[in-house]
């Protein structure tokens, strides 16, 4: 009979190998779905992890990787912080959403004025848009005692009906014909997010995203803030104590989380996804909170989280126009890799036992 035994301290190892064995178990129980479904599973675990970037197309699918990761490791380096001292923040999609919306609506407004101070200030209006929007969860907890996690979440709704609002509306292109939408902000340079390096799919929402990952290390590691992140969500009775100000530190965590996804968003329609429509959100939001519990809520694990999800999102395409599998099936799959982790992170705090049948 296997019972579970609370360990005395948490696992340092198990702690750092539930990603890998979580990877693994979603490979063996997506291969089974894939089966079920009439598919070979090994041909389609290869087109998902292998093809990408070693396939005979991998250097079409290898630049995506930057452009499908960098808006994933950009949130969830943001939710990650707060996720540390127990400050959950679910609404990232609408910060995301916001952000976007702000930074565009500024962009459009220069519309068509060439000056290289344009992007600038979308980048300003992008993060100011995220944190705008944070700040109603974080302002109605610190005041009221509302559950952040509830009220961060119904804001998504309210968000993606002003993108919707916004792309039939106020923002739709006049010279579109009445097709809801934005002007493409690719064909305006001033307000273009272009690749840095041509070709390698490394813009200027993913630079931000490896800059977000250095601070973010330096932040945990080195910064009096960082430090009663860190308290908080170990001891909270501890960092009462050290004079950690519970008000101060919602505050910041979530303002720092919905201004990187705002930044985030801003990134993403200016760049690859080009201008504001309806069904501009993807889901890059909810998908962030995986990348952040994956990598362990650690600035170098989510880097490597977010272009394993980034490779998932990339395979998952191919393999649809490849293999014929269902849209659903692909974000099963990807479902499948919390489910695992959320199951295996029993470990690192209770050890398995064997014990007899009927014993105390």
């Amino acid at each position: 009979m296997l019972k579970l035994e609370k360990r005395p301290q948490p696992s340092r190892v198990f702690a750092w190998l539930t990603p890998l064995i979580a990877v693994f178990a979603t490979m063996i129980a997506g291969g089974l779905l894939f089966a079920a479904l009439g598919k070979n599973p090994i041909e389609a675990i290869r087109t998902i992890f292998w093809d990408p970037i070693f396939g005979e197309f991998a250097f079409y699918y290898r630049p995506q990787l930057l452009v499908k990761g960098g808006p994933l490791i950009l949130i969830a380096i943001g939710l990650s912080l707060g996720f540390r001292a127990g400050i959950w923040n679910i609404g990232a999609e609408g910060q995301y959403i916001m952000g976007a919306i702000c930074g565009a609506g500024v962009g459009l407004a220069f519309y068509p004025l060439e000056a290289w101070y344009v992007f600038p200030l979308m980048v300003v209006a992008g993060a100011f848009g995220g944190w705008l929007w944070a700040m109603i969860p974080a302002v109605l907890k610190v005041k009221f005692g509302t559950n952040e996690i509830l009220v961060s979440l119904m804001l998504v709704y309210v968000a993606e009906n002003i993108l919707a609002a916004m792309a039939f509306g106020l923002m739709r292109n006049p010279e579109g014909h009445g097709m809801p939408g934005s002007r493409n902000l690719n064909d305006y340079p001033s307000a273009a997010n272009t690749d840095i390096i041509a070709g390698t799919g490394m813009h200027w929402g993913v630079a931000a995203a490896f800059v977000a990952v250095i601070l973010a290390y330096v932040l945990l590691t080195r910064h009096q803030l960082g430090f009663a992140i860190r308290l908080t969500g170990e001891a909270p009775r501890a960092a009462r104590f050290a004079g950690v100000n519970p008000t101060r530190l919602v505050l910041m965590c979530m303002g720092l989380s919905g201004m990187l996804a705002g930044l985030a968003g801003l990134f993403e329609v200016s760049g690859p996804s080009g201008q504001v429509t309806d069904s501009f959100n993807v889901g890059y939001g909810f998908t962030a909170i995986i990348v952040a519990f994956l990598g362990r809520l650690h600035p170098i694990g989510i880097l490597l989280a977010g272009l394993l999800m980034a490779l998932t999102y990339i395979g998952g395409e191919a393999a649809q126009s490849n293999l014929g599998l269902p849209a659903a099936a692909i974000q099963l799959f990807q479902g499948m890799l919390l489910f695992f982790l959320l199951a295996v992170d029993v470990l690192t705090n209770y050890r398995i036992k064997f014990a007899k049948r009927g014993a105390a």
